[in-house]
């Protein structure tokens, strides 16, 4: 899965991927553009060049769209990223970086 942003919105693209978090920005959107719009739609919030993304909006966005399996996969997910330091100690935000295209 992975969230792309455009100004003044957030879709969460192929929510089953649970293998490639991240989120897509277009190049022409500014830093407070981005920030701006990360925390409007609830996603999150911007922090050194990545997006905090709160757990709870990533279910949000995704509700309805996954399958049965899904909470296991993003539980799997969540796991791996706390073994590499990108989960907050809250378990509340998960870090993903912003590739811009």
């Amino acid at each position: 899965m992975y969230f792309r942003i455009t100004p003044g919105d957030v879709e969460l693209v192929d929510p089953a991927d649970v293998r490639a978090f991240h989120v897509v920005a277009p190049v022409d959107l500014g830093e407070d553009e981005l920030t701006d719009t990360v925390r409007r739609t609830g996603l999150g919030e911007v922090d050194d060049g990545h997006v905090l993304v709160r757990v709870d909006a990533v279910r949000r966005l995704a509700a309805g769209r996954v399958g049965p399996g899904w909470e296991d996969d993003l539980a799997g997910m969540l796991g791996y990223a706390r073994s590499k330091g990108w989960l907050s100690d809250d378990g509340r935000t998960v870090r993903a970086h912003v590739e811009r295209a």
